[in-house]
């Protein structure tokens, strides 16, 4: 282990981050009544730009209006690209209730993009009284935001999630595909005959984890864009928690009961992660650093992998 440790990343339910538009307050309710860990009201791209200014009137009096529970009520701004982004900030600061948790941040190409956010967020929560720091969460969608992902998961103390944005990032990066998320048609290798179809967001939600991990921030994985297809998001969300992310969008009601499937700890996990507790407590009285665990080696190493998973698990039921 380096002689800086590795921090711990905030402790909150991560497990499906459910999306709206700001533009449809009619479903805020149902929204609240999911059983998401994360709300996203949206201001970005679900939002028609002549909608702009009534979708986040919607959203400020939905925060302080509507019971949101535990959950983590995030709003995503506009990009800092457009005219939209400083009223965003501005007026969510300054109208909406404490209520709000996090203010997620689109198309972040490097670290001085969250510079510039939080130093409008820090001066208006000073002017205007605001005790409850909000948090950050950005979304990686471009290649600038991919070569610069370290600096950008150091950026802020503020900093708690980062996502990938599929859809954006395959415009960006070039990529010959239509599709957002899963496996692309095209982008497979060949085995005696026979295609196999392998993963090409596995590269960058690797760099996003190894980022996110480094700095104590949250990696989460982005939105899966055919909602008739349980299996194929089941399958990236599996392949997403296995990477190290915490959880997965949702950009469809139906997509929330998958995603807290795969991000939940299952019963049998975490009873096997505690067994493995158990056993090296057994073999730390012995004076041992190992031992073996149903015909396997377990040791130091072992003891965080199975802390993980029980954390996890307790985590999410005491929320």
């Amino acid at each position: 282990m380096s002689f800086r440790l590795q921090p711990t990343p905030p402790a909150r339910p991560n497990r499906c981050q459910l999306f709206g538009p700001g533009s449809r307050p009619a479903i805020f309710e149902k929204m609240a009544a999911s059983a998401a860990d994360v709300i996203n009201l949206d201001l970005e791209d679900s939002v028609a730009p002549s909608d702009k200014d009534s979708a986040r009137a919607n959203i400020i009096a939905a925060i302080g209006d509507i019971d949101w529970g535990t959950k983590t009520l995030s709003v995503r701004i506009n990009g800092l690209d457009t005219p939209y982004w400083y009223r965003d900030v501005v007026d969510l600061l300054e109208q909406a209730s404490d209520r709000l948790d996090q203010i997620m941040i689109p198309k972040v190409g490097n670290a001085a993009d969250i510079y510039a956010v939080d130093a409008l967020v820090t001066a208006i929560e000073a002017a205007k009284g605001r005790t409850k720091p909000i948090t950050f969460e950005v979304i990686i969608e471009s290649a600038a935001g991919i070569a610069n992902v370290t600096d950008i998961a150091a950026a802020s103390p503020r900093l708690a999630a980062m996502s990938l944005g599929a859809a954006d990032f395959a415009a960006s990066m070039g990529m010959a595909t239509t599709g957002i998320g899963g496996t692309q048609e095209n982008y497979y290798m060949m085995r005696e005959g026979e295609k196999h179809w392998s993963d090409p967001w596995h590269w960058a939600q690797a760099a996003i984890v190894a980022a996110c991990r480094t700095h104590g921030v949250l990696p989460v994985d982005g939105p899966f864009g055919d909602f008739s297809d349980d299996d194929g998001f089941r399958a990236q969300a599996l392949r997403s928690a296995t990477l190290g992310m915490v959880g997965k969008w949702a950009i469809h009601p139906k997509q929330i009961a998958l995603a807290n499937e795969v991000f939940t700890p299952s019963d049998a996990a975490v009873a096997e992660a505690r067994d493995i507790l158990a056993a090296m407590e057994t073999a730390k009285a012995n004076g041992e650093g190992a031992t073996v665990y149903k015909g396997r080696l377990v040791d130091i190493a072992s003891i965080k992998q199975a802390e993980v998973i029980v954390r996890q698990s307790e985590m999410i039921a005491n929320a």
